[in-house]
């Protein structure tokens, strides 16, 4: 074993499938994510469920990980992210991800 594990991402690119993110759904599986780009900021309002966010560069090394936002309390900022992958909570601590990590798009 290589010690890698692949996330399914959605991505969210656009204007409204950001504004949009997870608000509306009640729970996001284990091995799945939302890569909002651009993007270096997120709140919880609206949302049903905590997430874990990590942010990322554009070469997806790990800037910094924010773990267990709330629905509706959290909110989070990251200064010169690129991008902010969301993951159900506990999934970052799961995965292994922590500041400095590089991640890999892999393209199907």
């Amino acid at each position: 074993m290589d010690g890698r594990t692949e996330l399914q991402v959605e991505l969210a690119d656009s204007f409204l499938s950001r504004f949009r993110g997870l608000m509306g759904r009640s729970a996001l599986p284990a091995g799945q994510g939302l890569l909002l780009v651009p993007c270096n900021s997120v709140h919880m309002c609206f949302m049903r469920f905590s997430v874990d966010v990590v942010y990322i560069d554009r070469a997806y090394r790990v800037k910094k990980v924010a773990r267990g936002l709330r629905p509706w309390l959290g909110l989070s900022f990251c200064p010169g992210a690129w991008g902010a992958l969301e993951l159900a909570a506990g999934e970052a601590e799961r995965l292994g991800i922590e500041k400095g990590s590089l991640l890999r798009r892999c393209d199907v």
